[in-house]
């Protein structure tokens, strides 16, 4: 498979995973507990699997940032979260981010 689509597979999860820790509130509750733990554990799979292909800072980047973004907009429209000026504009800076990676850098290519 495309390491780029393990690359997608990955932060889905990882977004999954870290939905369901929220829910697992504080992890007392044990079904979204058991799903963030296998989530995050396949994730990590994947995403070792990625960086065996794709430069590690790069997979990281993407990973982390593309999760963040993700992130932040469940917790504004599932988990009803603000997010104040300086937090949408860090966001866009990381978007800013993860198109440079991935349209100008030369690291990103394999």
């Amino acid at each position: 498979m495309n390491a780029y689509a393990l690359l997608a597979c990955a932060i889905a999860l990882e977004v999954a995973a870290t939905s369901l820790l929220k829910a697992s509130d504080g992890m007392s509750r044990l079904w979204p507990t058991v799903g963030a733990l296998l989530g995050y554990s396949v994730c990590f799979w994947l995403l070792a699997l990625v960086m065996k292909t794709i430069p590690t800072g790069i997979a990281y980047a993407i990973w982390s940032g593309v999760g963040i973004v993700l992130i932040s907009l469940i917790g504004l429209f599932v988990f009803k979260q603000k997010l104040d000026l300086a937090a949408v504009v860090g966001i866009g800076l990381i978007c800013a981010g993860v198109l440079v990676i991935n349209l100008f850098s030369r690291s990103s290519a394999h």
